[in-house]
């Protein structure tokens, strides 16, 4: 299971953190003494934890300078989080080494996807996800079926079976799995969407799957 370090004052959010991180695989560890900063650092560094969710506005110090100083130390994942929308701040933040950035009041369906995406590219994801009747090969970006029909994925097929299966038992909606794979201010047509799932869809009756991905009209979608 992979690990989570939570570095908020806030404990009401922290809580609620924990609570949802658990919830979806997670298991976490809370740093709430930010007294000493060179601690907090040496804490993060030192940690057997696969990502931090580091808050800028700490009381007693900035996460920023804990972001510069921790990267002298460790490159381990870090994604920030503040309050202030601000573009100086997530600059400020990227050149110290942040992997991503969120603002509060932020969606938590959002965070998880970043955190997913954040833990891939670091080497720390699962490589395997099944459906009913396929087996989704993240690293290969391949899907197989259940008699061994195997077909290649494009990076955008990919990436929403990958976020489809994650959430597997519970409805996508649409904003949110356009959120996940196009994760830019950049305009995308709501068309390409449609676009995308309609190939991917495709590609699973090429393999023998058949209404693995349901349209829920007015919601998003259900994965099998």
């Amino acid at each position: 299971m992979k690990k989570i370090m939570i570095a908020e004052d806030d404990r009401g959010l922290t809580g609620e953190l924990v609570i949802f991180l658990k919830n979806n695989g997670y298991d976490t560890v809370v740093t709430g003494d930010f007294s000493n900063p060179e601690a907090v650092v040496s804490e993060m560094a030192d940690s057997s934890c696969d990502l931090v969710l580091l808050d800028i506005g700490l009381p007693g110090c900035d996460g920023q300078f804990l972001l510069k100083s921790l990267r002298e130390k460790s490159d381990i994942p870090v994604i920030m989080i503040t309050s202030r929308d601000n573009e100086v701040d997530e600059l400020i933040s990227m050149n110290y080494g942040a992997d991503d950035y969120v603002t509060k009041p932020f969606n938590t369906r959002i965070l998880l996807a970043k955190i997913d995406a954040v833990l891939r590219r670091a080497g720390g994801s699962v490589n395997v996800l099944k459906g009913d009747t396929y087996t989704l090969n993240v690293s290969e970006s391949t899907v197989e079926g259940e008699g061994g029909r195997c077909i290649d994925l494009t990076k955008n097929e990919m990436r929403i079976l990958y976020y489809l299966l994650k959430n597997k038992g519970r409805i996508v909606t649409r904003e949110e799995l356009m959120s996940y794979i196009w994760d830019s201010d950049e305009f995308v047509d709501d068309n390409t969407l449609t676009v995308n799932v309609t190939r991917v869809r495709e590609k699973l009756e090429q393999i023998g799957v058949t209404e693995a991905i349901v349209t829920r009209r007015g919601q998003g979608y259900l994965v099998k």
